[in-house]
């Protein structure tokens, strides 16, 4: 290949990136325009200060530690 070949590759291979970009941002920006208040479209997530209720846990173990009615290691 020429040199003139390998330059109209490397414009060729640029414009399709610039395209696809183009066209993820469409897409992004579509997403975003059909989930209003989505984490990600820049709205403010509220987490309450309250405590999660207990039961939550109820059948839960420990990660990391073991199951409760076994000895660690």
């Amino acid at each position: 290949m020429s040199l003139q070949d390998d330059l109209t590759a490397v414009r060729r291979n640029l414009n399709e990136l610039v395209r696809s970009v183009e066209r993820l941002e469409r897409d992004v920006a579509r997403q975003a325009s059909a989930a209003p208040g989505a984490p990600g479209d820049g709205a403010i997530v509220l987490v309450p200060d309250t405590p999660y209720d207990s039961s939550l846990w109820t059948d839960s173990d420990d990660e990391g530690l073991g199951s409760r009615d076994r000895r660690a290691p």
